[in-house]
């Protein structure tokens, strides 16, 4: 579904680096940059989807806790995308220690290397379903209390923090988009992230869906296309607002998510298997999604329907199993 959009602007020429390109957003995200017109890199530890990554992307294999190997991928850049994470929302046994070390102080030597090698601007991928806990309201807007309930959520919200103190202290520039649930073509569905993908690999495969929890639980899911699109608005974006929500604005009940990938899959007879709920799982979480839709041309653009039709057509050639 990817395609130039007009209301993106065009970056002809900026050096762009995406750190975590290689894996499902972040491969979207580098070969949207080059329809653009940037010179793209794309760093990670692997690159989960090696043909679909466009030929134009140079691409760079390191760790993110080499300081080394990152400073050599930003040196020259002017625009730095920050989606990595060594931690997903759900991980049971939450380990803060490392997730600290791992995320927080990484992106805190990133930080360090950016400002040294005179970036631009970080573009940071801040995650709206954890960064505010169990929230009061919904749609949940930026002003909300932040009160996460994971190491994962904390971590984000750290780093925000620090994205702010070091744009106080050196005038780095910075954006913070705190993302929904991220779904679409190239998601893996055999990572620890990703209900949409998971449930279509088991309803495609005829296998059992598994849910955590009573499946009452509320998302706001929001395509892969759209998130990137908020991501290159925010590469220029100049106004006063530095964090912002990108979401679909909706919710769905994870047995919604089920019936409808189900009804898309031709699979209606699959049996769920409910799992026990999990503590970093809040009951309702929807995004306030005003904010950037004022302050930018952005929208979102995909539905719901659209994009599981995508998503599952994807998967469906992928695993070559025929849809109904």
């Amino acid at each position: 579904m990817s395609i130039v959009r007009a209301d993106i602007p065009t970056l002809d020429g900026a050096r762009c680096l995406v750190l975590g390109g290689g894996g499902f957003l972040g491969v979207h995200l580098a070969n949207a940059l080059v329809r653009q017109g940037a010179a793209a890199r794309a760093f990670g530890r692997t690159l989960t989807n090696p043909d679909e990554l466009d030929d134009r992307v140079c691409w760079s294999c390191g760790h993110f806790e080499d300081s080394a190997a990152v400073a050599e991928a930003v040196q020259g850049q002017e625009i730095v995308f920050h989606l990595l994470s060594g931690s997903v929302p759900g991980q049971p046994g939450q380990k803060p220690i490392s997730d600290l070390e791992m995320n927080v102080s990484g992106t805190l030597r990133l930080l360090d290397i950016c400002n040294a090698a005179a970036v631009r601007r970080v573009v940071f991928a801040s995650s709206g379903g954890t960064v505010y806990g169990t929230a009061d309201r919904c749609p949940i807007p930026e002003a909300a209390a932040t009160d996460p309930i994971s190491a994962y959520g904390v971590g984000k919200l750290a780093i925000e923090k620090y994205l702010a103190l070091y744009h106080h202290l050196y005038g780095l520039e910075y954006s913070a988009l705190r993302i929904a649930n991220v779904y679409g073509p190239l998601q893996s569905p055999l990572k620890r992230q990703g209900v949409v993908a998971a449930m279509l690999d088991r309803a495609l495969a005829g296998e059992p869906l598994e849910i955590w929890g009573t499946g009452e639980v509320v998302r706001d899911f929001v395509h892969v296309d759209d998130v990137v699109s908020a991501l290159l608005l925010a590469a220029t974006y100049d106004g006063p607002h530095r964090v912002m929500n990108v979401g679909s604005g909706a919710g769905l009940s994870i047995n919604q998510v089920a019936s409808d990938i189900e009804a898309i899959a031709g699979t209606s007879n699959v049996p769920r298997i409910y799992r026990a709920g999990r503590a970093a799982d809040v009951p309702v979480n929807i995004l306030d999604i005003s904010l950037i839709t004022r302050e930018t041309p952005w929208q979102p653009r995909c539905s719901w329907e659209d994009g599981l039709r995508d998503t599952a057509r994807w998967m469906a050639a992928r695993a070559r199993t025929r849809l109904v």
